[in-house]
């Protein structure tokens, strides 16, 4: 662990957080250059970012799947039907 993880007490509470704003760019160019900072002089930390950046890889990859166009018409039918049976 860092010498800075050590200043902050422990920096896995808050770790997570401050990696979604840094990989989602929801960081002031102030805060981004810390989290920036901290993750070249924290092996735990850069280990975290790595793994997120995995996660985020292989959900963007599976996200460019298509569902059948036969279920949103299936999707659709259902909710017409408990519509109907809810009496709206």
């Amino acid at each position: 662990m860092s010498e800075d993880c050590q200043k902050i007490g422990d920096c896995a509470d808050t770790r997570i957080q401050r990696l979604y704003e840094y990989l989602d760019g929801a960081l002031t160019h102030r805060d981004l250059e810390e989290v920036k900072g901290h993750l070249e002089e924290c092996t735990e930390c850069a280990g975290e970012y790595d793994l997120e950046c995995i996660i985020r890889s292989v959900v963007r990859r599976s996200c460019t799947e298509k569902a059948p166009s036969t279920l949103k018409v299936s999707i659709m039918a259902r909710i017409s039907q408990i519509k109907l049976e809810a009496g709206h």
